[in-house]
């Protein structure tokens, strides 16, 4: 380096970490300016058909909603609620086109798309087995303008025929991420099989380590980690959950963010409270923003609470995600600073996605720490 010239770091640094272009870019895009997260899920189907379909009965009016009322509700809550959000996920049948054309989405607003199927097929156990959105994939959401796909992967280690399979699903998809070099957030939830139910006290005595094993064996497949709260406020004091927080840090190969599995949102608040003080880097959360916007009476009713109540408490979480949780770029010994001084090697471009010692497209495997090969 001449004399005079900037102290730079190599864009290589980066890339060992599985942060090519593509997948930067959708990182930033899908952040906070300082590296954490604040992301607003409305890519549910099933449960907001159920919700839907309850409230048209309520009102005396007991048929399935329809397309247009489901899409119109996306669009609704993302216009009204993702303003407070550093990004917005949602799903590509009812939500994704309208809330990008309408501009439900505001165009700083990192934007986050839902491969997976809604409602995929069960074994003979009940264990679920990951399916591709009929008529969607990958590349569509790469090429529709999205910032990061996202898979739900319903995932329980000691069921070993679902185990396989999801396995299989998660590591097709993010070959897929890295073939068109797109983010993927990946979200593996534990489930009741086997006769147990989601309110039985075993099952729920187990969830926690059932968070942890995943996080151990499937966040390498991924670029950021959307986990479950690994234990129960109900049966957990502080201190065990804190510990088991903590673990789930360290067994996360990536940046990890909490979803919010439909609980109600004080408990969810304190849920994230706990979680951005042992290394958590914001959330990805759903319902507990929003499960009672089809409660209301009627549309402007819905729109309000949307405007008032939702985005309130999207703004209340950002504000603690903001404050106390642990930047992205800290599980990679990086700061903001040393993220200024990133620099790519001359001729990066013409050896963007090529093969070693080729010109032809397609890329390689990233090797994760604590993987063999």
């Amino acid at each position: 380096m001449a004399a005079g010239e900037p102290k730079t770091k190599s864009a290589t640094l980066l890339t060992t970490f599985g942060l090519t272009p593509g997948k930067l870019r959708g990182l930033q895009r899908i952040s906070n300016p300082n590296g954490t997260l604040t992301m607003l899920a409305l890519d549910q189907n099933s449960s907001m058909i159920e919700m839907a379909h309850k409230a048209l009965k309520d009102s005396g009016k007991d048929r399935e909603p329809t397309f247009a009322e489901i899409s119109e509700a996306k669009v609704d809550m993302a216009r009204e609620m993702s303003g407070a959000a550093s990004a917005l996920l949602i799903d590509g049948y009812y939500g994704a086109f309208s809330v990008v054309a309408s501009g439900a989405i505001a165009p700083d607003k990192g934007l986050l798309v839902r491969v997976e199927k809604s409602g995929s097929p069960k074994n003979s156990v009940g264990a679920p087995l990951g399916e591709i959105e009929p008529g969607w994939s990958v590349q569509k959401i790469k090429y529709m303008g999205a910032d990061a796909v996202k898979l739900l992967a319903p995932f329980e280690p000691d069921e070993p025929n679902s185990a396989e399979h999801q396995l299989q699903f998660v590591r097709h998809i993010y070959e897929e991420c890295q073939k068109y070099d797109i983010l993927m957030l990946l979200e593996p939830v534990a489930f009741p099989f086997g006769g147990e139910k989601k309110t039985d006290e075993a099952y729920r005595r187990r969830k926690a380590s059932t968070v942890l094993e995943s996080a151990r064996q499937l966040s390498r497949w991924c670029d950021v980690y959307k986990a479950e709260f690994p234990g129960d406020l109900d049966f957990d004091d502080d201190a065990k959950l804190r510990d088991n927080l903590q673990a789930l840090t360290e067994a996360s190969v990536t940046p990890w963010v909490l979803l919010s599995a439909g609980v109600d949102y004080p408990q969810y608040k304190k849920q994230v409270e706990l979680a951005v003080e042992c290394g958590c880097s914001g959330v990805l959360g759903g319902r507990a923003f929003w499960k009672e916007y089809f409660r209301q009476g009627d549309a402007a009713a819905r729109t309000k609470f949307a405007a008032t109540e939702g985005r309130g408490r999207v703004a209340e979480i950002d504000t603690i995600v903001r404050e106390s949780a642990t930047p992205w770029w800290d599980k990679f010994g990086l700061n903001k600073e040393a993220m200024s001084e990133i620099r790519a090697a001359e001729g990066w471009h013409a050896r963007y996605l090529a093969g070693f010692g080729t010109s032809t497209s397609g890329g390689g495997h990233v090797v994760r720490p604590g993987e063999v090969y």
